[in-house]
């Protein structure tokens, strides 16, 4: 296993999920809900900029690895699904988007695992319908999780709308993702049941 700053910067993001989880549960003696809810935001804004550091570092410093390629997107659907399952609980996020997103996720990790043990991970290469989703998660979660005023805007309520944007892209690029699979899974479908066929004897 390969260990080098860009990994280390994805393992962080991982020990950061707890961070986030559990300010929620600390006594209400040592921290009121507005210092929760900042702390938590802080924790999960540094956790997603390292998501972006670890990758960039990766490229600029070529440690790119098998092991940080699997690595990373699991650090991101768990960070995603811990904060969507905090915000469930305090009422923040509606049951159906939770599942929504966090089915997606579980439905494409499995896709691409597939995917590439046949040999075919290049049809559901990340695409910019992923990375918009991507996008609007990271930006509506910390403002769910602040739930407060910033400035003029209300954090809730915009987060709320991002939300829904997220999930709206997620259904989109899971579509657009098995679009693209469905040539590939259709043709080992065929081969395997032409496998599965007896050989017809020939007549002499």
């Amino acid at each position: 296993m390969p260990f080098n700053l860009p990994i280390l910067l994805t393992w962080l993001r991982i020990v950061a999920i707890p961070l986030v989880v559990g300010v929620f549960y600390l006594p209400g003696s040592w921290l009121n809900p507005f210092e929760k809810n900042l702390i938590a935001t802080i924790f999960f804004i540094a956790a997603a900029l390292t998501d972006w550091l670890d990758g960039w570092l990766a490229r600029r410093w070529q440690q790119t690895s098998s092991f940080g390629a699997f690595l990373d997107p699991v650090a991101d659907k768990l960070m995603v699904t811990a904060a969507l399952l905090v915000l469930l609980e305090y009422g923040r996020v509606n049951t159906l988007i939770a599942l929504v997103i966090i089915g997606r996720e579980i439905t494409i990790s499995a896709l691409r695992e597939w995917m590439a043990q046949i040999g075919a991970s290049r049809s559901v290469a990340v695409h910019q319908l992923g990375k918009l989703k991507t996008v609007a998660q990271m930006v509506a979660i910390p403002l769910l999780l602040f739930d407060d005023q910033i400035g003029p805007l209300n954090a809730r309520v915009l987060g709320t709308w991002l939300i829904y944007l997220a999930a709206v892209m997620t259904v989109w690029s899971m579509l657009y993702y098995m679009r693209k699979a469905y040539p590939q899974i259709l043709v080992r479908t065929r081969k395997r049941e032409r496998k599965k066929r007896p050989a017809v004897a020939v007549e002499k």
